[in-house]
């Protein structure tokens, strides 16, 4: 393992892989010159993949190949720098590894760095790496990257290759990356998503402020979503292209099949977590087909190892291995009923705009029955992208009462590149905004 002291703690393993001999001598190539962090879900040939987890690496053999996201950014010019510290079998949102230790939130060292790509995002944040490479089924790379007070995608699902990663539920796997500038953010986009014409200009035909979702938030309003329209508005004229909703009434309208998930019980939860019941549906829907996804996948290697699991993290994974099936097909219902339902509301061109996540990021080692409320809201607003399948940027907006804060732009599925774009071309306003309140 890597010097914690000398990297924040983000490397498990610091090694180079440099572009390819037909690749490294040509500046006009995408990521010509950046250098990249790997999360240790990803093969990279001659190495373990280590899955967060040291019973994991010590049952598994080196990978014979390279994953082909990896390969794609190397082809492009870019070089890597080594594999970074994850949460053990990308279990969890908070980005504490027992084994290995936590990545050093560069932004605030006493608070989580989020997870499950804790490490890349670390990498990033602290400017170990132009860009990393993450995953995020539940918000593994939107989470770390609001934490961090940087750029993070969750692109649409099944747009960039997740071969050669290991899965945690391919219903919800996607592979996304970090970077401290959109500029960035697209040129990684530009090589992952093989879009030819990333340099369009983009006007958006509606922006919708998910009201219900920021009353979830204990940010004030107007420091994100007021800095957001005051962007919108500014960069495209007029108050024309903001509109308003209220996002849980339209989704329990439009999505019948989370009448399902939808009790008085479960109501009176939400109540007491304040969080908006068709989301809080919508959130135990992907958690359940999550699990039984992750318990084909990893179930008997973790009922014949026993692996050393973190507190926390081995209750979750034993819970989901001694799951039965319920309620899978009704799962499936609510995804494709949700994208279909948000493509009818955003259009082609259109974005919603919802927290990343409620709050600033916890304190390390804060108990998880304290977390209770704050993660149940945060799923609730992690899982419309992750449901839907669309795609997610993370956006920050700088520091607010001495922790960073962000909003998350979503387009439909397939519109990465326009979603790209758009959070490219309204940045620089967003950042003006940002200084004016932080003055």
């Amino acid at each position: 393992m890597a010097n914690a002291a000398e990297d924040n703690g983000a490397f498990m393993e610091k090694f180079v892989l440099e572009p390819p001999p037909s690749s490294s001598s040509h500046p006009q190539l995408p990521l010509h010159g950046l250098t990249f962090a790997v999360k240790d879900i990803f093969d990279v040939a001659g190495y373990v993949t280590g899955f967060g987890n040291p019973d994991w690496a010590r049952t598994h053999s080196a990978a014979t190949s390279t994953a082909p996201a990896v390969l794609d950014v190397l082809k492009d010019g870019a070089k890597s720098n080594g594999k970074t510290v994850m949460d053990e079998m990308a279990y969890s949102i908070n980005g504490e590894n027992i084994h290995y230790g936590t990545p050093v939130n560069p932004c605030a060292a006493e608070r989580v760095p989020g997870g499950s790509s804790s490490g890349s995002a670390v990498a990033v944040g602290a400017g170990l790496a132009d860009f990393a490479l993450g995953t995020d089924t539940g918000g593994s790379v939107r989470v770390p990257a609001s934490y961090c007070g940087i750029f993070g995608i969750r692109p649409s699902h099944g747009a960039v290759s997740t071969s050669g990663v290991t899965p945690m539920a391919q219903s919800f796997d996607t592979v996304g990356w970090f970077a401290r500038d959109p500029m960035i953010l697209k040129r990684v986009g530009h090589t992952l998503l093989h879009f030819p014409d990333l340099d369009a200009a983009v006007i958006p035909t509606q922006v919708i402020v998910a009201d219900d979702c920021f009353e979830l938030s204990s940010i004030p309003q107007d420091r994100i979503p007021g800095i957001l329209v005051s962007s919108v508005e500014k960069l495209y004229g007029g108050n024309h292209v903001v509109k308003h909703a209220i996002l849980g009434d339209y989704v329990q309208d439009k999505v019948p099949s989370l009448g399902h998930f939808m009790s008085k019980e479960t109501k009176t939860k939400d109540q007491e977590h304040n969080n908006i019941p068709s989301l809080a549906a919508l959130s135990t829907a992907m958690r359940l087909l999550q699990k039984h996804e992750f318990k084909n996948n990893h179930g008997e290697w973790v009922t014949t190892v026993k692996p050393d699991f973190g507190p926390g993290l081995a209750e979750r994974i034993w819970e989901a291995v001694e799951s039965t099936v319920e309620h899978i097909e009704i799962c499936r219902s609510v995804k494709s009923e949700l994208r279909d339902a948000l493509s009818a509301l955003l259009g082609d061109t259109g974005i919603l705009a919802i927290p990343t996540v409620p709050g600033p990021p916890p304190k390390l080692q804060t108990d998880a029955t304290t977390l209770e409320g704050f993660r149940a809201r945060a799923f609730s607003l992690l899982s419309i992208a992750g449901v839907s399948g669309f795609c997610q940027v993370s956006i920050p907006l700088g520091i607010h009462e001495d922790l960073p804060v962000s909003v998350s732009l979503i387009a439909k599925h397939g519109q990465d590149g326009f979603l790209l774009n758009l959070v490219q071309n309204l940045y620089r306003t967003i950042e003006e905004q940002v200084q004016a309140v932080q003055k």
